[in-house]
C-alpha cells in the first residue's frame, strides 16, 4: 500500500506540481483546494496520512492556516506537517513550527529540491519516532510482566500486615532484611518494595548469593577491567553497576563469605568501588534489599556473619509467616496460579477446585510454602482431565520425619504410600517429558507395571 500526503493549498498549479513530484517518488497524494475539502479528507483519511503539507494562506474568507494546522494536531499529532508559505510570511512559519509543524518550506523555484530535503529529515524524525514508540511499548510490557510475575496474592490479616509493612519501608532509602522459610515469597516481596518505591522506574537485580562461588563473586558483584582474568577480553560491569538507580536484591546472604561481607558493608555504606583490576571509583546509588531463610542470631555466634554487616542490613526487618500460619490464602493463591498456568502453556482450559480438594490443601503443613503450592497447583492443571481439580488430583510430598510442621499430616499407612507411588509416577512422567515408557525406565519397572499403577492413580496427560 502506497503512503498518503495530503497536499492543501488553493492554488492549483501548486496543487499540481507538488502531486506530480510525490506522484514520481511512489506517493499517493490527495489535494484539497479549500480548508472545508482539507477537513472532510482529513477526517476521512488521518489514520492512513503520512504526511500533510499545508498552504498559511488558502485565501480569504477561508479557515487560518495556523487553526487549521492546530485541529490537525490535536486530532491527530502523530502526522507530520510541512507548512508552505509565500514571501514575507517567515514570521508567520516561526509561529507555524511553534504550534507543532515540523518544517516549513518558501514558495519559489527551487520548492522541490526543498520538499524532498525536508521530507528526508521528517523521514529520518519520524523513524526515531517510531523507534521511541517501540522501546515505550517494550518498557510498557516489562512493567506489566514485572507487575504479574511479582503479583502479591493474599487476604489474610498477617498477610496484609507484612505489605503494609513493605509499603512503609519502600520510602525509606535503606537497606531491609527479609526473613523467612524457604518458597514464603521473599524475592517477591522485595520487588514488592521496589515497584511501591520512587525507584520503580529503576532496574530491580537479583543476585543469589548461595549459587555463586567465592572466588567469582567479587567479579560478579563488582564487575572487571580487561586483562583481569582469563578470557577477559573487554570491560564487564558487575550487578551494583546493573543496579544504579534501583534496587539489588541479595537472596541468600547468609551464604556470603565472611570476608567479603566486609567489601559489601562498604559498598552499602558509601556507594562507591573498583571493579576487579580496576583504578577509577565507580558510584553508584544502589538500595539493598537482602533475603535469608536461615537463623541469623545462631550463624553470627558461629562467626559466619558479621555483626556489623546485619546491623546495616536490619535498618528495617520483615519477617514473611509460613503458608500453614494463613490458610486463609490458600484459595486466592490456588485460583491465581491455575489462571497464570491456563494462560502459559496453549490448550489447557480453565478449571476450578472441589470442596474436597481445597480442604485437603489447606490441611496439609507446607513445608515448601507457597513454592511447593504453585507446583502442586500447576502439576494438578496439566495432568488432570477434568474440568474441577479433585483431591486425587493433588499431589502433595510426604511429610518429612522430625519437621514440626509436618505433624498431624493425616492419612493411613496405606494413603501415604499411595501418595507416596502417585508422587513417583508424577515425577517421572514430568521427567520423561510425559512419555510412559521412558517414565517406566526411569522408575525401573515394566511397561505394564507401570501401565497398572497409571490407571489406579487416574494420571492423564
Amino acid at each position: 500500500m502506497k503512503e498518503k500526503i495530503l497536499v492543501i493549498d488553493d492554488q492549483a498549479e501548486v496543487r499540481d506540481y507538488l502531486a506530480r513530484i510525490l506522484a514520481r517518488r511512489g506517493y499517493e497524494v490527495l489535494e484539497a483546494g479549500s480548508s472545508r475539502e482539507a477537513v472532510s479528507l482529513f477526517e476521512k483519511e488521518r489514520s492512513l496520512l503520512s504526511l500533510v503539507i499545508l498552504d498559511l494562506d488558502l485565501g480569504k474568507g477561508t479557515k487560518e492556516g495556523l487553526s487549521l494546522l492546530s485541529q490537525i494536531k490535536n486530532e491527530a499529532p502523530q502526522v507530520p506537517v510541512i507548512i508552505l508559505t509565500g514571501k514575507g510570511t517567515i514570521p508567520t512559519a516561526v509561529k507555524a513550527l511553534k504550534a507543532g509543524a515540523a518544517d516549513f518550506l518558501e514558495k519559489d523555484a527551487y520548492i522541490a529540491e526543498h520538499l524532498e530535503a525536508s521530507m528526508e529529515k521528517i523521514k529520518a524524525l519520524l523513524a526515531v519516532v517510531e523507534e521511541n514508540k517501540r522501546l515505550r511499548a517494550r518498557v510498557d510490557f516489562f512493567k506489566t510482566f514485572f507487575r504479574n510475575r511479582y503479583k502479591m496474592v493474599g487476604k489474610s490479616a498477617r498477610f496484609q500486615e507484612v505489605l503494609a509493612q513493605a509499603r512503609q519501608v519502600a520510602a525509606i532509602p535503606r537497606p531491609c532484611l527479609i526473613c523467612g522459610e524457604r518458597g514464603t515469597g521473599k524475592e517477591l516481596l522485595a520487588a514488592y518494595i521496589h515497584h511501591e518505591s520512587d525507584r520503580r522506574e529503576g532496574p530491580f537485580i537479583t543476585v543469589n548469593c548461595a549459587a555463586i562461588t567465592p572466588t567469582l563473586l567479587e567479579s560478579e558483584m563488582f564487575g572487571y577491567e580487561k586483562g583481569a582474568k582469563t578470557g577477559a577480553t573487554g570491560d564487564k560491569m558487575g550487578r551494583f553497576e546493573m543496579a544504579d538507580g534501583g534496587t539489588l536484591f541479595l537472596d541468600e546472604v547468609a551464604n556470603m563469605p565472611l570476608d567479603f561481607q566486609a567489601k559489601i558493608l562498604r559498598v552499602i555504606e558509601y556507594q562507591r568501588f573498583e571493579r576487579v583490576q580496576g583504578t577509577r571509583t565507580i558510584e553508584v546509588d544502589v538500595r539493598i534489599i537482602a533475603a535469608t531463610n536461615a537463623d541469623l542470631e545462631e550463624i553470627m555466634r558461629e562467626g559466619t556473619l558479621r555483626r556489623d554487616f546485619y546491623d546495616r542490613l536490619a535498618f528495617e526487618t520483615i519477617v514473611v509467616p509460613p503458608l500453614r500460619e494463613r490458610p486463609e490464602d490458600i484459595q486466592p493463591l490456588v485460583e491465581h496460579f491455575m489462571q497464570e498456568i491456563v494462560k502459559e502453556v496453549h490448550g489447557l482450559q480453565p478449571k476450578t477446585v472441589t470442596r474436597e480438594a481445597l480442604a485437603k490443601l489447606k490441611s496439609y503443613p507446607w513445608p515448601g510454602n507457597v513454592r511447593e503450592l504453585k507446583n502442586a497447583i500447576e502439576r494438578a492443571v496439566c495432568f488432570s482431565a477434568q474440568e474441577k481439580i479433585r483431591p486425587e488430583d493433588i499431589y502433595l510430598s510426604p511429610p518429612w520425619p522430625g519437621r514440626p510442621e509436618t505433624e498431624g499430616y493425616g492419612g493411613d499407612f496405606k494413603e501415604r504410600v499411595e501418595r507416596f507411588q502417585r508422587g513417583l509416577l508424577v515425577e517421572a512422567l514430568v521427567k520423561a517429558k510425559y512419555n510412559q515408557k521412558n517414565a517406566a525406565a526411569l522408575l525401573g519397572v515394566s511397561y505394564d507395571q507401570f501401565r497398572h499403577y497409571y490407571r489406579k492413580f487416574g494420571l492423564s496427560r
